[in-house]
């Protein structure tokens, strides 16, 4: 009988075989109550122990061999689900316990569940949550793989998966206090436009228009003006293609949206001119940037990661993580490699803007100070790249099917779920897509949008906003203005001195 308890034991705690206190989550206060456990069967819950499994709950969706990361959805329902058993009166005075299977797979995808609940909700670091999902086991966790049908080429890691989630908190990129669970995972349907926000109130990845919305072997298609009323709601502003024409750009440009092609052949990587070319882009828009390719995942996902390196400072893995978590299956084969080349490189980038984004500024105001006293105010405002280059790229009139038809089709194939927000409607009719209003999105866009705001900006844009909201005509705002700059001038040099000061010293 002591050696069967011995062994149930050995079972239960086969992460925490040494001193269990080591690797538990734990919860305010004193009482350590979360476990994380790997069991070959079953158990049942006890007296003093709750158990619970979210293997056959929480399914990933694959294309080809990709298992994982689950969604944004899953990591929030399932911080939902916990959240009630740690609050739940019953389990008050139970220890609670998340067990998972040894299929690899599985097993990866609850670790990084549970360690998305650690950094979201208990605040622990991802390299110590990591650390508690690995003390005491001698089995690693099965790193995730892209959405290609080849062999795998990088391995995305737990630990990068929980880096990503942690980094994108803390730039504001999501709030699960105020998350719509259904807007999410009504618009990531096929059927109901595919689309993502990545940043919200900056990046929205979507799957390619088409020329008209129809229903094509199974497939819906949709034309641009289907996206319009929800492009309209939520500041999207510019759209940029990066695929081979299917529609005509003029149906973006004359509803009053900019367009931009930037196109690279389906599953490669882009040029050094073509990253350029879109991250001036992005950095030029105030409102938010619609990007798509052919499925909006590969080509998407890899100049959206370029972004976030070079001004959030993500690293690849982060980048590619986080991208993953909020629209499965991006990032592709070849451009996972890509990225991770590119990253010292965009992170020296961003380092250098940001260098000489600070002296504009000072310039901007020294300007500013020096030209208020002839009362000059005219100025040509900084003018962004209106223009909409639709012919700067062209694609190769290729046949087939490509890498972004396939994914597109094998997502089409998914079961539908009970619709909680209106769908796009279908309209066999040429070039015309539905009127009707969407719903509008909850997403926390106010302080990434803010944030996405202020890197958009360039110095002078905000230098010549300041002098053209001064009106000639009303002298005794100026007169004000004056002396406020005054007094301006008067600390600067004060603290100027001081520095000087203090270095000498």
């Amino acid at each position: 009988r002591l050696i069967k308890v011995k062994i149930a034991y050995q079972r239960l705690f086969y992460l925490f075989s040494i001193s269990p206190d080591c690797w538990e989550f734990t919860e305010t206060g004193s009482l350590k109550r979360l476990y994380f456990a790997t069991l070959r069967s079953k158990p049942k819950s006890t007296a003093n122990t709750h158990y619970f499994c979210t293997d056959d709950e929480f399914v990933y969706e694959n294309f080809y061999a990709d298992f994982g990361p689950l969604n944004l959805a899953m990591l929030y329902r399932y911080c939902c689900k916990l959240n009630r058993k740690l609050k739940s009166f019953t389990l008050t005075r139970k220890r609670i316990v998340h067990y998972t299977s040894f299929d690899q797979r599985k097993r990866s995808n609850a670790a990084v569940l549970i360690g998305g609940y650690a950094v979201i909700y208990l605040k622990k670091t991802p390299e110590e949550a990591y650390r508690a999902l690995t003390s005491g086991s001698n089995a690693s966790y099965l790193p995730f793989r892209d959405a290609s049908f080849g062999n795998c080429t990088y391995n995305l890691t737990v630990l990068e998966c929980l880096q990503g989630i942690r980094k994108a908190l803390q730039h504001g990129f999501f709030s699960f206090e105020t998350f719509d669970v259904d807007e999410y995972e009504h618009y990531e349907r096929v059927e109901n436009g595919d689309l993502n926000w990545i940043v919200p109130g900056k990046f929205l990845a979507f799957s390619g228009p088409h020329s008209k919305t129809k229903l094509e072997n199974g497939y819906p298609l949709h034309a641009p003006e289907a996206y319009f009323p929800y492009f309209r709601k939520h500041n999207v502003t510019t759209v940029i293609r990066l695929n081979k024409k299917i529609y005509d750009s003029k149906r973006f440009t004359d509803a009053g949206f900019d367009h931009y092609d930037l196109f690279f052949l389906d599953g490669s990587t882009p040029s050094d001119v073509i990253i350029r070319r879109f991250l001036h882009i992005c950095e030029s828009t105030e409102g938010s940037v619609a990007v798509h390719c052919k499925a909006g995942l590969g080509r998407t996902g890899t100049l959206i990661s370029c972004y976030l390196m070079k001004h959030y400072r993500f690293t690849a893995g982060e980048a590619i993580a986080w991208i993953r978590i909020c629209r499965p299956g991006s990032v592709i084969g070849p451009q996972q490699n890509f990225l991770e080349e590119k990253q010292a490189a965009l992170w020296l980038l961003g380092n250098s803007n940001h260098s000489q984004k600070a002296k504009l500024e000072e310039r901007a105001v020294s300007h500013l100070i020096t030209t208020m006293d002839d009362l000059t105010l005219n100025s040509t405002p900084y003018s962004t790249n209106s223009t909409h280059n639709s012919n700067m790229c062209r694609s190769p009139n290729g046949l087939g099917l490509t890498q972004g038809d396939k994914l597109r089709a094998l997502k089409s194939r998914r079961p539908p779920r009970p619709a909680t927000t209106g769908p796009l409607r279908l309209s066999m009719g040429v070039g015309q897509g539905p009127t009707s209003p969407l719903k509008p999105s909850k997403f926390p866009a106010s302080s990434a949008s803010a944030a996405a705001k202020r890197i958009g900006r360039s110095p002078s844009s905000s230098a010549t906003n300041i002098r053209r909201s001064v009106s000639p005509r009303l002298p005794f705002s100026i007169l004000q203005l004056l002396v406020h700059l005054h007094h301006l001038t008067f600390f600067i040099r004060l603290f100027l001195t001081s520095q000087f000061k203090l270095t000498c010293l």
